[in-house]
């Protein structure tokens, strides 16, 4: 490979990553696959992570457990312009992609507008694993609106109360259950804490 081919990465790229890879990816999994197995529990990152600005602390240790050479990532346009595209690539090899619909993760920084998630990977009727998992980043994970979660994974009922959700969200969630096998799986993120909600949760205002 000549020196010309050979990417380049800034300071703020270089850094920020978890100091024990090993043990810390392992804190991060285990917190993972707890959060998928029980909608709604939030869960709270541990590792001393520092993603480039504007990603918080959860999604960037969700970012470098999850990702790598072979999880296409797309990024919200600030997370874009930042030096994340470069933070990732250094530190895990994961590709950013342009195209939304091939992308295995999504980082969507808080405060951006959705309309559908059917502009995502949603999978097949054969592989509906083959979707994207969205990692959408919000103001806070406690004090808002409640809002009950039922489904597999839920005895009777769980509350949470997400502050700085997109407006269409129940609407839009609605839709991508609707899609069943089929659809996005979706990680929320707030500083340091995380809970998951998979195609299979339901969501219920509790309140008009």
């Amino acid at each position: 490979m000549s020196l010309s081919s050979t990417p380049t990465f800034g300071n703020e790229a270089l850094t920020g990553g978890f100091i024990d890879p090993v043990f810390d990816a392992q804190s991060v999994f285990k917190k993972a696959m707890d959060a998928m197995a029980r909608p709604g529990t939030l869960q709270t990152v541990e590792a001393d992570v520092a993603p480039p600005a504007p990603l918080g602390v959860a999604a960037g240790a969700i970012g470098l457990t999850l990702c790598d050479h072979d999880t296409p990532v797309w990024l919200s346009n600030s997370l874009a312009r930042s030096s994340l595209p470069e933070w990732l690539g250094f530190h895990t090899g994961a590709p950013v992609i342009s195209d939304r619909l091939e992308a295995q993760f999504a980082f969507i920084e808080a405060g951006m507008a959705l309309s559908s998630f059917s502009q995502f990977g949603i999978g097949t009727q054969e592989y509906p694993d083959r979707s994207t998992t969205i990692v959408l980043e919000v103001q806070s994970l406690e004090g808002g609106k409640e809002l009950a979660l039922s489904g597999p994974g839920i005895k009777d009922v769980t509350m949470i109360g997400p502050v700085g959700l997109p407006d269409a969200l129940l609407r839009i969630w609605n839709d991508n259950r609707a899609l069943f096998p089929r659809g996005v799986d979706l990680i929320l993120t707030a500083d340091r804490q995380f809970l998951c909600l998979p195609r299979t949760t339901k969501i219920t205002a509790t309140e008009l």
